[in-house]
């Protein structure tokens, strides 16, 4: 360790995350992944970056705002990263889920909640809120839920990742809403006993970006209030949430009451971990496999609903 006045222009990471817009974790993160930044220590043990390493870093910054990844980007030298700030395309290569999956899981384990919070907020930055969504919240809760499953995660890490992924997926809500056409009005909400919140938030951001007007009732909402409700908003769709661990004959039974309790002209969509084995389901109730099939189903909605006004 040495003195800071003998190292010269090294600056500390405090200044380093003000000129570069990069987090203190997201540094800290790249330099055990990546081995870059490499700091060097002052004599009181603080990390310090010498002025080359902190022009890269601004370099970086620049090209993942242009939609480069960086774990492509950061090992590469200096001078090829500005060859790509010339104005070549973005680099597209596949994203490793699985490696990234493994990264959080540990970071939960370990306890790192703002580091947790940082890298998922980055990824957000790098991959797009819908892609981040599809490719890394949705298996990531499974992922989490299969860890606790196996005793490789304890009931209170499920839970810390569970808060922060919700608290995040609320404000990303109110930041998704799109300015589109006939927008459906969407009640979402989960039958009693049902606790999982995680997919109806997704749901609810997936389906905002797209323009859908949602009223969320949060969870474990009684079937008669789910009726009183949907008479109140005048909603067109009921989106229901189901996890792995629901019990499927009650998920039928009530999927049935609903349906048979709701006018017809009012859809019902079901999703989630549980719905794969529900084995039959009433005319009217659209199975929602995949959060990808958001965009064309609201799409399906709006030509339907179009078509009727026409004769109306």
């Amino acid at each position: 360790m040495k003195p800071r006045e003998e190292i010269g222009v090294a600056i500390p990471i405090s200044a380093v995350e003000r000129e570069t817009a990069l987090s203190k974790d997201t540094l800290r993160m790249w330099e055990r992944r990546y081995g870059f930044p490499s700091p060097i220590r002052d004599q009181f043990g603080d990390r310090i970056y010498p002025h080359a390493q902190v022009e890269k870093l601004r370099l970086i910054r620049r090209l993942m705002d242009k939609g480069y990844r960086p774990g492509k980007i950061i090992p590469q030298p200096y001078h090829a990263l500005l060859e790509l700030l010339s104005g070549s395309p973005p680099l597209h290569d596949s994203f490793n889920q699985s490696d990234f999956i493994t990264d959080l899981l540990r970071l939960i384990s370990e306890h790192r909640v703002s580091e947790l919070r940082s890298t998922l907020q980055s990824q957000v930055q790098n991959l797009g809120l819908r892609k981040f969504i599809l490719e890394v919240a949705a298996p990531m809760t499974r992922a989490v839920g299969e860890a606790w499953f196996r005793g490789e995660l304890a009931i209170f890490e499920e839970h810390l990742f569970t808060e922060v992924m919700q608290s995040m997926l609320r404000k990303w809500t109110g930041e998704a809403r799109s300015t589109e056409q006939r927008a459906p009005r969407i009640l979402l909400t989960t039958f009693p006993n049902e606790q999982h919140v995680l997919g109806l938030l997704m749901v609810e951001v997936l389906m905002a970006m797209e323009g859908a007007e949602c009223i969320s009732f949060g969870i474990q909402m009684p079937i008669a209030d789910i009726v009183s409700a949907v008479a109140a908003h005048q909603a067109d769709i009921v989106a229901l949430s189901f996890s792995q661990a629901y019990p499927r004959t009650r998920s039928s039974d009530g999927i049935m009451e609903l349906r048979r309790a709701l006018q017809q002209h009012i859809e019902i969509w079901v999703g989630g971990g549980g719905v794969a084995r529900i084995k039959r389901l009433p005319e009217k109730v659209l199975m929602m496999n995949e959060l990808a099939n958001i965009p064309a189903e609201i799409a399906r909605w709006r030509q339907k609903s179009d078509f009727s006004r026409l004769f109306t």
